[in-house]
């Protein structure tokens, strides 16, 4: 009778164990494409927005700097060149009164498409205040960016890609790995270009965006003499700590650069109809 009643006890102990909550971390894949997650005095729900020179390596400068390169890689990215933020030198913000908030910067990009060649920068971000959400303006300098042109690379992918036999589809760049085959790292970049358009618009003093991952991409047939593809993008705000999902629709040519010709927002509630920054 005891080892009945033992027995009875454990199996009602087992049954009225809550279930272990899911962990809501983006996955691996996620996580190794986006900056490492600073201390908890850099956050911005713990930095005032303080005024005068700034703290390079804080929230607030790296901020305004991550939006600079989304300009940056807007109007200089390609397939074989896209550009990272290696180092944000000097930081300053000021008010502007009722127009916005103001930094001035000077960092340093790595382009990650080529040979790992480093530009310094400087630029000017003003985030407006307005009743609606508006795109930050940027003004941005970096030294040789203009000495950048056509490669022979980019001029054999086009002709490798333009063919409609040679359509490619793809999901998931990165893999639950992190892994990017060779073949697919110059449609990431130009998935990390178009989606710079994106997050530029949609930044903020309180997001900063990254691109975290291709969930997929179609090649779709054209008359034009550009790759069209269709992309799926998975973004970051490491300030909510969203994935946020955009579909959009890009062109790219050596002579025409990157274009963004559709986006549209995915919402995560069926009752959403504005992405988060929008008012």
């Amino acid at each position: 009778m005891e080892m009945f009643f033992l027995l009875w006890l454990f199996f009602s102990v087992v049954e009225l164990s809550p279930a272990l909550p899911v962990s809501q971390e983006p996955p691996p894949a996620f996580r190794r494409h986006t900056d490492p997650t600073p201390q908890q005095s850099e956050t911005p729900a713990t930095v005032e927005m303080a005024t005068g020179d700034l703290v390079p390596t804080h929230f607030p400068a790296r901020r305004a700097a991550q939006v600079a390169l989304h300009y940056l890689n807007v109007h200089h990215g390609s397939p074989f060149r896209v550009f990272g933020l290696q180092q944000v030198h000097k930081a300053m913000a000021e008010d502007v009164g009722t127009g916005g908030r103001k930094y001035s910067l000077d960092f340093s990009v790595t382009d990650f498409g080529s040979s790992g060649s480093v530009l310094r920068c400087s630029a000017d971000v003003l985030f407006p205040r307005t009743e609606r959400h508006s795109p930050p303006d940027v003004q941005l300098r970096c030294e040789e960016l203009q000495q950048i042109s056509s490669s022979p690379e980019e001029q054999a992918f086009y002709q490798k890609h333009i063919p409609p036999a040679s359509a490619i589809s793809a999901h998931d760049i990165p893999d639950s790995y992190g892994n990017i085959s060779q073949d697919m790292k110059p449609f990431w970049h130009l998935a990390r270009v178009a989606a710079s358009f994106i997050m530029l618009r949609e930044s903020s003093e309180n997001t900063e965006y990254n691109m975290a991952q291709v969930a997929n991409v179609t090649q779709q047939e054209t008359s034009e003499k550009q790759l069209m593809l269709r992309y799926h993008v998975l973004l970051h705000d490491f300030v909510s700590q969203e994935i946020i999902h955009w579909k959009l629709l890009s062109s790219w040519s050596p002579d025409g650069g990157v274009r963004v010709l559709e986006t549209e927002w995915q919402p995560k509630c069926p009752h959403a109809t504005k992405p988060p920054t929008a008012n």
